[in-house]
């Protein structure tokens, strides 16, 4: 895959057989189980050390232990994603909302307005504050975090909640900066 195919930027993007042993292994990984290697997985590894402190957020904050269920996680990714405008994340984490709620309609409420969709009270005060986060973070205030206790959630995962916030934000803005492009497989899952 061509450099300029991942992001605009001129950047010195490694062939993968010539990345390290470990990183062609996560690779091969994400090969067997996605069927691509993500292109974002592709720019970060012109510097190992930001693939790898990527990676383990990442992995730490979508897949790890906690309250919020595979698919709440990717919901949050993709209001942040909304609210940002951001291509790259709102193609792979719709996508991700498509195939893991097995509702086509969902991943393309997510994206678009999440508010249209049919979500009930704990997942509609997550991305309600999933947004306001977003967009306006200095005005998040106590009434903001107890109406996510009122909808179920508890401090850990208010914590979890603002951790995916802080990260799609992060991964947004490097996305938009450097015009990253989404692999083409993702347009067409769960369609």
């Amino acid at each position: 895959m061509s450099k300029k195919s991942v992001v605009a930027l001129d950047l010195p993007i490694p062939e993968i057989s010539d990345l390290p042993e470990d990183t062609r292994k996560y690779f091969d990984i994400c090969q067997e189980k996605l069927g691509m290697i993500p292109n974002v997985l592709t720019a970060y590894s012109q510097n190992l050390k930001q693939l790898d402190g990527f990676t383990r957020l990442y992995n730490e904050l979508m897949l790890g232990e906690g309250e919020l269920s595979k698919l709440e996680r990717e919901m949050i990714a993709v209001v942040v994603s909304s609210e940002n405008k951001c291509f790259y994340c709102l193609v792979a984490h719709g996508a991700a909302v498509r195939v893991l709620s097995g509702d086509p309609a969902l991943g393309e409420h997510m994206v678009m307005n999440y508010r249209t969709a049919n979500l009930d009270k704990r997942q509609r005060a997550m991305l309600d504050f999933a947004s306001h986060l977003t967009r306006s973070p200095a005005t998040v205030t106590e009434q903001d975090i107890q109406a996510l206790r009122d909808a179920g959630l508890s401090d850990r995962a208010i914590w979890d909640v603002s951790n995916l916030v802080g990260f799609y934000n992060m991964s947004n803005r490097v996305a938009i900066a450097s015009d990253m492009q989404p692999n083409p497989e993702y347009h067409s899952q769960s369609r």
